[in-house]
């Protein structure tokens, strides 16, 4: 090939071209969810046409939210997606997660409550397996650390509240805040939800921490202990059982 000769432009440069100028100009406005997933694996596909990749992994499945959730064995089943393919959809939500967790880190969580539900959101909510999380506070309730400290089903006999002291002691947290996800998407509380807490708190003030909150997210929401009452209730039945 001579020196001056170019290669000719891959099938669907044009139109590739034109989605990142709309991008660059507006941001993700008028976009459909499929052309943003097209973006996405084209961050890895610098000479291939990804539109029907993205269209085959909307419709498999179902959502944006859910190609951005599968698994990468299961978005390589898709025509088009392979394990090289897929760096654009599996970095992105990764580097948001790390943003909102930056976001949060150092400052007053209970005054910075859409960051910490925005976090909580975004790292629990579309787990499949059920994640017990605590978000360790300083004096000053602002936010030191978080940590999942069990995964698999979270019951009264599976979260060991010694466990608990001993990691937020290990933080030298003055505080913490509690929360777990429902996979089946439904925030509500169980029995086995309010014994947890109950317990967890009940250890806490043994050892002067202060449970601030315990917040279950799902798909369909969030429910907060504390917006409920059951914090202070719960605090005030473990001072009346140590008086």
């Amino acid at each position: 090939m001579a020196q001056d000769e170019k290669k000719p432009p891959h099938k669907g440069a044009g139109h590739r071209r034109r989605l990142r100028d709309r991008f660059l100009q507006s941001g993700l406005d008028g976009f459909h969810d499929y052309e943003v997933i097209e973006l996405l694996l084209t961050l890895a596909t610098p000479r291939k046409d990804c539109k029907d990749a993205a269209k085959a992994a909307m419709t498999r499945f179902k959502s944006f939210q859910g190609v951005l959730d599968a698994a990468p064995e299961d978005l390589c089943q898709v025509p088009g997606i392979g394990p090289t393919t897929l760096f654009g959809i599996k970095l992105v939500p990764a580097v948001c997660q790390r943003y909102l967790k930056q976001q949060l880190e150092g400052k007053t969580a209970l005054a910075n409550s859409k960051a910490l539900f925005d976090y909580l959101d975004h790292t629990l909510r579309d787990r499949k397996r059920e994640c017990f999380m605590a978000i360790y506070l300083d004096a000053k309730n602002r936010v030191i650390a978080d940590e999942i400290l069990f995964v698999g089903t979270v019951t009264a006999s599976a979260v060991y509240p010694r466990e608990v002291v001993k990691a937020a002691l290990a933080h030298t947290a003055a505080a913490v805040i509690f929360a777990h996800n429902h996979p089946s998407g439904d925030p509500t509380p169980s029995p086995d939800d309010m014994a947890i807490t109950r317990r967890l708190v009940q250890a806490c003030s043994l050892m002067g921490i202060t449970v601030h909150e315990h917040l279950i997210v799902g798909a369909e929401g969030y429910y907060s202990f504390a917006d409920h009452g059951h914090m202070a209730r719960i605090k005030r039945e473990a001072s009346e059982s140590d008086s």
